[in-house]
């Protein structure tokens, strides 16, 4: 254990952020460094519990109380060997994961938790920095192959895995840059891109081959695919977005938030995106549909490209602060009022407000027209989706020239590679494959991340990566060195 008194000696101190002010004026990391002296302090709040739900907590199942240990023990490379051990990418968990596992501390009972985020990413900054993040090169090769399509999280994470057990490994992206989510999804100002790249870097002198430019079942047939490698597992993410359905959809102006963001990201990469099909927010009154992390980046993108004005609406009620009755300790939080850095840098939120139809000028949007609905609520308060009513003359009007959709998805794309495959499907249109083998009903064919489980988190996306990537190991070898961690 750290420091018996630790917990009761100091507070938390969470994550800290450069001030607005400052940070909209550019697209640099937002997020601040913690100094050795104070991760050494949070370090000590943990109290190594007999039962730690902080680790059933993390999908990744990090040993979370040993790497606090080692931290306030100043044995830094230690704790680097113990969270690569269970995340093969922690500065990435570390700059972009909701923290499911301070959900779990046991300290959050009744103060609050460990800053387990932001400690891990301190040993992670503190390990390149270090030099102690080295390529592992496989001992040996096995001369078996497997393609990984998709470069996101999942993907990456299972590309290291399986060339770390000897396979030669080639990862397919259709970008023209490896990163997929990472890289077009997540702004600049939560994910700086070089963090991304020195990942690649390390994965190239292992040993994994990257084919960018690529769409598997395009321009490279599934046939194809299977004719050239001993199994293949698809990581292609859940990219086909809900979209709105009233009328004006169709007019100049409405936009997915994912045509949006990946344009800024390119920006900031020094790419050139054309002036006839780029959209921006600069003077614009942008309108975002959706709560969730992909409608607060775009909130923060808006604000940064120079934003008349920034309104983000959701369907359901406005979240309690702090736990819901329905999700008590150590659930992990879903239903709960959240504020980003984004949400700190301005911007109107709005809630329980239902789009009905959008009018324009010359083609192009310039009103969102919606309604004020309610709902029913169960016993323990929660909204009832099926209830929901609008409130009789609530009707309302607001000006908007940029509007957004960030609605989520639902569910991967299948023209292409999924149909060409040949994979069955479940019943929101996932590709069909279990958490124990992760395998497809095509032998040989296996699926993890978003593209199987729908929409979800980078720690989940990564743990699927590892996952499976065990699995393809057990199917080609008939056994897998590979560690395993159960679903939390």
């Amino acid at each position: 254990m750290a420091d018996p008194r630790g917990f009761l000696k100091h507070g938390r101190e969470s994550t800290s952020y450069r001030s607005a002010s400052e940070r909209v004026d550019d697209w640099k990391l937002v997020q601040e460094h913690f100094p050795p002296e104070k991760s050494h302090e949070q370090a000590s709040r943990c109290m190594d519990c007999g039962i730690p739900f902080c680790n059933n907590g993390c999908p990744l199942g990090n040993i979370i109380p040993d790497f606090n240990d080692l931290v306030y023990r100043d044995k830094w490379e230690d704790a680097l060997a113990r969270l690569h051990s269970t995340n093969n990418f922690p500065e990435f968990t570390g700059l972009v994961c909701p923290a499911p596992c301070e959900q779990a501390c046991v300290l959050g009972i009744n103060q609050d938790p460990v800053s387990i985020k932001q400690i891990e990413w301190e040993i992670v900054r503190r390990g390149w920095d270090e030099g102690w993040i080295t390529p592992r090169r496989p001992g040996r090769r096995t001369g078996r192959s497997v393609a990984v399509v998709g470069s996101g999280p999942a993907g990456l994470s299972a590309a290291q895995q399986l060339n770390r057990a000897g396979h030669t490994v080639t990862l397919f992206e259709k970008s023209d840059r490896i990163g997929g989510l990472l890289r077009y999804g997540i702004p600049d100002f939560k994910l700086e891109k070089w963090v991304i790249d020195r990942r690649l870097d390390q994965l190239r002198e292992e040993g994994v081959s990257f084919q960018t430019g690529v769409n598997v079942g395009v321009d490279l047939s599934a046939a194809d695919l299977r004719r050239s490698f001993d199994a293949v597992l698809l990581c292609t993410g859940s990219e086909h977005p809900r979209d709105l359905e009233v009328p004006g959809r169709e007019l100049e102006g409405v936009h997915f938030a994912m045509d949006f963001l990946p344009q800024q990201n390119r920006r900031v990469a020094g790419d050139e995106v054309p002036g006839e099909g780029a959209i921006l927010a600069a003077d614009r009154d942008v309108v975002i549909l959706g709560g969730g992390d992909t409608g607060s980046d775009c909130i923060g993108t808006s604000n940064r490209q120079g934003a008349r004005s920034v309104t983000s609406i959701e369907l359901l009620p406005r979240p309690p602060e702090g736990r819901h009755a329905s999700e008590p300790w150590p659930l992990s939080k879903k239903y709960y009022f959240n504020v980003s850095s984004s949400h700190a840098e301005g911007g109107k939120r709005d809630y329980a407000m239902m789009t009905t139809k959008l009018t324009g000028e010359g083609g192009r949007v310039t009103q969102l027209h919606g309604v004020h609905v309610e709902f029913e609520r169960d016993r323990l308060e929660r909204p009832l989706m099926n209830t929901m009513r609008e409130v009789p003359g609530s009707e309302f009007s607001i000006p908007a020239t940029l509007v957004l959709l960030a609605m989520g998805f639902v569910h991967p794309v299948h023209e292409g590679l999924v149909e060409g495959l040949g994979v069955d499907l479940d019943p929101r249109g996932n590709v069909s494959a279990d958490t124990r083998r992760f395998a497809t009903s095509e032998p040989g064919v296996f699926a993890a991340g978003d593209c199987r489980r729908g929409q979800s988190l980078v720690v989940w996306a990564q743990w699927e990566g590892r996952e499976a990537a065990r699995q393809v190991d057990v199917y080609l070898q008939g056994k897998s060195r590979l560690q395993s961690r159960t679903a939390a």
